[in-house]
Protein backbone atom coordinates (compact mmCIF):
# COMPACT_ATOMS: atom_id res chain seq x y z
CA UNK A 1 0.00 0.00 0.00
CA UNK A 2 1.80 3.54 -0.99
CA UNK A 3 0.26 6.15 -0.07
CA UNK A 4 1.31 9.90 -0.65
CA UNK A 5 1.49 12.79 1.90
CA UNK A 6 -0.57 14.79 -0.65
CA UNK A 7 -2.96 12.06 -0.86
CA UNK A 8 -3.23 11.67 3.28
CA UNK A 9 -3.82 15.38 3.60
CA UNK A 10 -6.68 15.26 0.45
CA UNK A 11 -8.64 12.73 2.40
CA UNK A 12 -8.35 13.51 5.34
CA UNK A 13 -9.46 17.67 6.40
CA UNK A 14 -6.71 19.59 8.50
CA UNK A 15 -4.46 16.63 8.87
CA UNK A 16 -1.35 17.35 10.53
CA UNK A 17 -1.78 20.83 10.85
CA UNK A 18 -1.14 22.58 14.31
CA UNK A 19 -3.02 21.55 17.13
CA UNK A 20 -4.58 17.98 15.07
CA UNK A 21 -4.56 15.18 17.15
CA UNK A 22 -2.25 13.40 14.81
CA UNK A 23 0.54 15.75 15.80
CA UNK A 24 0.12 14.61 19.47
CA UNK A 25 -0.34 10.92 18.39
CA UNK A 26 3.33 11.09 16.04
CA UNK A 27 5.04 12.57 18.85
CA UNK A 28 4.05 10.30 21.61
CA UNK A 29 4.51 7.27 18.51
CA UNK A 30 7.83 8.55 17.15
CA UNK A 31 9.62 9.48 20.30
CA UNK A 32 13.08 8.09 21.16
CA UNK A 33 11.16 6.65 24.40
CA UNK A 34 7.94 5.43 22.68
CA UNK A 35 9.50 4.00 19.59
CA UNK A 36 12.00 1.78 22.08
CA UNK A 37 9.56 0.92 24.39
CA UNK A 38 6.92 -0.36 22.02
CA UNK A 39 9.53 -2.16 19.90
CA UNK A 40 10.63 -4.05 22.92
CA UNK A 41 6.71 -4.74 23.96
CA UNK A 42 6.85 -6.27 19.96
CA UNK A 43 8.58 -9.30 21.64
CA UNK A 44 6.12 -9.85 23.88
CA UNK A 45 4.82 -9.16 27.51
CA UNK A 46 7.14 -7.41 29.79
CA UNK A 47 7.59 -6.48 33.58
CA UNK A 48 9.20 -3.64 34.84
CA UNK A 49 12.12 -4.61 35.26
CA UNK A 50 12.35 -6.05 31.92
CA UNK A 51 11.53 -2.65 29.87
CA UNK A 52 14.07 -1.15 32.01
CA UNK A 53 16.91 -3.50 31.35
CA UNK A 54 15.78 -3.58 27.02
CA UNK A 55 15.76 0.04 26.94
CA UNK A 56 18.89 1.00 27.56
CA UNK A 57 19.67 4.22 28.97
CA UNK A 58 15.71 4.92 30.29
CA UNK A 59 15.07 6.61 33.67
CA UNK A 60 12.59 5.50 35.50
CA UNK A 61 10.54 8.09 35.34
CA UNK A 62 10.78 8.46 31.85
CA UNK A 63 10.07 4.51 31.65
CA UNK A 64 6.86 5.64 33.84
CA UNK A 65 5.79 8.32 32.04
CA UNK A 66 5.83 7.18 28.39
CA UNK A 67 4.29 3.63 29.37
CA UNK A 68 1.37 5.68 30.81
CA UNK A 69 1.33 7.93 27.75
CA UNK A 70 1.25 4.84 25.58
CA UNK A 71 -1.15 3.05 27.69
CA UNK A 72 -3.46 6.43 27.38
CA UNK A 73 -2.83 6.40 23.81
CA UNK A 74 -4.62 2.37 23.65
CA UNK A 75 -1.58 1.14 21.99
CA UNK A 76 -0.42 -0.68 25.58
CA UNK A 77 -1.93 -2.78 28.33
CA UNK A 78 -0.96 -2.63 31.95
CA UNK A 79 -1.58 -5.17 33.89
CA UNK A 80 -1.24 -5.31 38.10
CA UNK A 81 -1.49 -8.44 40.16
CA UNK A 82 -2.55 -8.72 43.26
CA UNK A 83 0.77 -9.99 45.19
CA UNK A 84 3.26 -9.02 47.41
CA UNK A 85 5.58 -7.39 45.98
CA UNK A 86 3.30 -5.71 43.24
CA UNK A 87 3.51 -7.66 40.07
CA UNK A 88 2.77 -5.44 36.74
CA UNK A 89 2.97 -6.65 32.80
CA UNK A 90 3.40 -4.50 29.98
CA UNK A 91 1.91 -5.79 26.42
CA UNK A 92 0.59 -4.66 23.11
CA UNK A 93 -2.99 -4.00 22.69
CA UNK A 94 -4.63 -5.06 19.06
CA UNK A 95 -3.96 -1.48 17.86
CA UNK A 96 -0.49 -1.61 19.06
CA UNK A 97 0.29 -5.14 17.41
CA UNK A 98 -0.85 -2.96 14.30
CA UNK A 99 0.93 -0.04 14.84
CA UNK A 100 4.35 -2.06 15.25
CA UNK A 101 3.57 -4.20 12.28
CA UNK A 102 3.93 -0.97 10.35
CA UNK A 103 6.67 0.72 11.86
CA UNK A 104 8.99 -2.24 12.93
CA UNK A 105 10.07 -2.62 9.20
CA UNK A 106 11.28 1.99 9.46
CA UNK A 107 12.79 0.66 12.96
CA UNK A 108 15.06 -2.41 11.23
CA UNK A 109 15.34 0.18 7.94
CA UNK A 110 16.71 2.74 10.43
CA UNK A 111 19.29 -0.16 11.76
CA UNK A 112 20.37 -1.17 8.59
CA UNK A 113 21.17 2.63 7.54
CA UNK A 114 22.02 4.61 10.25
CA UNK A 115 25.88 3.87 10.61
CA UNK A 116 26.28 4.84 6.91
CA UNK A 117 24.03 7.90 7.61
CA UNK A 118 25.91 9.59 10.34
CA UNK A 119 29.57 8.59 8.45
CA UNK A 120 30.59 6.05 11.06
CA UNK A 121 30.53 2.77 8.63
CA UNK A 122 34.11 2.98 7.53
CA UNK A 123 33.77 4.14 4.15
Amino acid sequence: MTVSFAQIKETIPNVFEDGCSTRVVLDHVMSKWGVLVLSSLSDGTRRWGELRREVDGISEKMLASTLRTLASDGLVHREAFPSVPPHVEYSLTPLGVDLMERMLPLVAWVADNSDRMLGRDGA
